[in-house]
């Protein structure tokens, strides 16, 4: 059994490379936009995963795949759930939930921005 801590007092190590957004099934909208991240609890083949993400400023599309809870440890970001038109912009120490199948724009208006974050793959009932 392990714990991992995401506080916002902790060096930021580097990730792995993850590529751009369309090697993680994502479509750039602006700029050139750079994904890393660490997966600390399972991978994206178990019902549930988790860990850190980091992406360089710029746009991207992604229809989710997963329910995601996550947390913004570093940057700014502003999501906009394409179904609804709404968006919401978010700094260190916000956090959100969007569910399997949410259309989301990524905006990401800082250098960089990083999220820890937990993935649940299976589908779960309106």
């Amino acid at each position: 059994m392990t714990m991992t801590a995401y506080l916002q007092t902790m060096e930021r190590g580097d990730l792995d490379s993850w590529g751009t957004p369309e090697d993680i099934g994502s479509e750039t909208v602006e700029g050139a936009p750079e994904c890393a991240g660490s997966f600390d609890l399972g991978s994206p083949d178990d019902p549930v995963f988790g860990g850190l993400y980091s992406v360089t400023k710029g746009k991207y599309r992604v229809t989710y795949g997963f329910h995601e809870h996550a947390t913004l440890l570093d940057g700014e970001v502003a999501l906009t759930n394409e179904a609804t038109g709404e968006t919401v912009v978010y700094g260190p120490g916000d956090s959100w939930i969007i569910a399997k199948g949410t259309p989301v724009l990524w905006d990401i208006r800082s250098d960089v921005a990083r999220k820890s974050y937990l993935a649940v793959t299976t589908d779960i009932p309106a």
